[in-house]
């Protein structure tokens, strides 16, 4: 739950670049994504803990907790924004190295959390393993299939696509590590990273083949 309440990461963006989707429709719907997330993902997340969580242990994300989430979220988004209003220059020169930080701080996260439970790693594959491949396979399609039903070309369908079906991994990992001191809770985002990026550039792959073929009927048509 707390998985599927984070927006879309800034990796999103990246796999829009490199399977041709529309790349300002992706930053525009990662950022706005990330600002609605700060006011529902608490919401979520504090309702997944009351109907999951064994009696005696619903105590829920407290408002102290909440505000941290907020920050957590909010602050990053925030500074990006005016740097890229008040500074579009500088925001170009950053993007590269900010992305190169992005990665290495997911991996670093994701080694915190497998080292922190590592026993369990196996056992935790096999229990969510499916589960997490599932979750990511589905987000893909309803990305890109929905929009494709409302008349919505591939180009701005591909963004959507990968919006919703790279969730950021990262911030759920980080809240689950600093606001709910739980590495089992930050579990399925480590168990899910590992298999993400493979579906995605699968997924990714499989949208160009066909808009090849479909730009290769509608000209042999023609």
């Amino acid at each position: 739950m707390l998985l599927s309440a984070s927006p879309g990461g800034p990796t999103a963006n990246l796999f829009s670049y490199l399977y041709k989707g529309d790349i300002a429709l992706n930053i525009t719907l990662t950022a706005i994504n990330s600002v609605i997330a700060a006011f529902t993902l608490p919401l979520i997340v504090n309702f997944a803990i009351q109907h999951f969580m064994e009696n005696g242990q619903n105590v829920g994300l407290q408002f102290s907790k909440i505000i941290q989430v907020f920050l957590i979220i909010l602050v990053p988004v925030g500074i990006g924004m005016l740097v890229r209003h008040f500074s579009p220059h500088m925001a170009e020169k950053l993007n590269k190295p900010v992305r190169i930080f992005a990665i290495v701080f997911l991996v670093s996260i994701i080694i915190l959390a497998v080292a922190r439970d590592y026993q369990n790693l196996m056992t935790y594959i096999g229990q969510i393993g499916l589960a997490t491949l599932l979750f990511c396979v589905c987000s893909l399609m309803v990305g890109y299939f929905v929009p494709r039903l409302f008349g919505v070309n591939s180009f701005q369908a591909k963004a959507c696509a990968f919006e919703i079906g790279i969730h950021n991994s990262t911030l759920a990992m980080t809240i689950a590590f600093t606001v709910m001191a739980s590495s089992m809770a930050a579990m399925p985002a480590a168990v899910y990273s590992l298999f993400m990026y493979i579906v995605v550039a699968i997924f990714g792959t499989l949208l160009n083949r066909l808009e090849k073929k479909e730009i290769a009927q509608i000209s042999t048509t023609t």
